[in-house]
């Protein structure tokens, strides 16, 4: 509706100019403010001594004038954009002007006219349009974010399908079988890892493999190994030798040979077996007899424990595997079809489901192991 008319006193300014002259009208209301309404027409504007802002320089006021104007501007053009859909039908607006229509308008501001407001037309040393910047710069930010999680999702489920679709248990069963194969042909593991093989029942063996080395075992051994204070050469000890007997004797107050500290040592851990690659599992008959014994405290020795139990299990799951074709006395018989056989009756007799539960109980006894003090 229309504003009420208020009572008012009107000024004329004349001095001695002529009548051609414009003419400033001032509207003075009673115990309010001095409210200014410029001509936009006019580049100068004469002080009025009734009003407080009449100290202010004229720099300062031409300052406010033009931001005014440019306020005034942005109010339309965003009003524009908001009833044509954000497009310029008559090609008037400026490129430096276009980013204002990506911000939403309020039915508020739709029905609002230039006379009902003021609020919008009060100069705030730019606060409004950092803020507007801030937000638009937040809200692509998190846009920029959102699509590059989808495409992190796109490129694993790209390069590595079926890892996130694949149960743990069957990643286990294909390590099995692969196991099987290479205990009756002992080139198959190293023609999966050069990638001799190209079906996908190889390409399939050899994702499990790196799932059980990359996902299960060694970021636990490393976990273990950071949280301790063993030293590189007892580490070195406990990798190279794959049988491990950790036998309780007198205790003995000395320095620990696993973490160099003084301890109550009452373990000795006897050390043994073949070195062999972690890949093609093939054992090394260097020196096959040689032994370790060291005396450590309770706590390196249960960490012993835990460490061998990980980092030896794809050996010792190999050489049961082995051990069953060894056992198996059937010949003549077409690999395919032996390791086909010879893996139901495994997998029947719960012979995997064992080895798979031992598994995940090496895992947990290494993710609950205590920090060392």
């Amino acid at each position: 509706g229309k504003r009420k008319r208020l009572n008012t006193s009107v000024l004329y300014d004349s001095d001695d100019e002529s009548e051609d002259s414009d003419i400033v009208v001032r509207k003075v209301f009673a115990k309010r403010h001095c409210i200014m309404d410029e001509d936009e027409s006019s580049e100068e504007q004469q002080p009025d001594k009734t009003c407080p802002t009449g100290s202010v320089s004229t720099n300062r006021k031409q300052k406010v004038f033009a931001k005014l104007k440019e306020l005034a501007k942005q109010r339309a053009t965003r009003r524009s954009c908001s009833s044509e859909n954000c497009e310029d039908s008559n090609g008037e607006s400026d490129t430096e002007e276009e980013p204002l229509c990506h911000f939403p308008v309020t039915p508020t501001e739709v029905s609002e006219t230039d006379s009902d407001s003021m609020k919008d037309f009060i100069v705030e040393e730019d606060d409004d349009d950092d803020e507007d910047d801030t937000e638009h710069i937040k809200s692509k930010n998190q846009s920029q974010q959102k699509k590059l999680n989808i495409s992190n999702s796109e490129l694993l489920a790209y390069y590595i399908p079926n890892l996130s679709r694949c149960d743990h248990y069957v990643h286990f069963k294909r390590i099995v079988k692969a196991f099987l194969i290479n205990a009756i042909d002992d080139t198959f593991l190293s023609s999966l890892y050069d990638g001799t093989r190209k079906k996908k029942y190889a390409k399939d063996m050899l994702l499990s493999l790196h799932y059980l080395d990359d996902r299960f075992i060694q970021p636990r051994l490393e976990n273990l190994i950071s949280r301790s204070r063993w030293k590189d050469r007892y580490k070195e000890r406990v990798d190279c030798y794959p049988d491990v007997r950790i036998v309780l004797k007198n205790p003995e107050n000395i320095s620990c040979q696993a973490c160099e500290m003084n301890r109550y040592c009452k373990f000795h851990v006897l050390l043994s077996g073949k070195l062999y690659n972690s890949r093609t599992l093939e054992a090394d008959d260097f020196m096959p007899d040689d032994k370790q014994v060291l005396k450590v405290g309770v706590v390196c020795a249960d960490r012993t424990r835990v460490y061998h139990n990980l980092k030896h299990f794809k050996y010792k799951l190999y050489v049961d595997c082995s051990s069953v074709t060894e056992l198996d006395g059937v010949e003549d018989e077409p690999v395919k079809d032996t390791v086909e056989r010879l893996f139901s009756q495994l997998e029947d007799n719960g012979w995997i489901q064992k080895r798979y539960n031992d598994l995940e109980d090496y895992m947990n006894d290494a993710d609950s192991f205590q920090e060392e003090k």
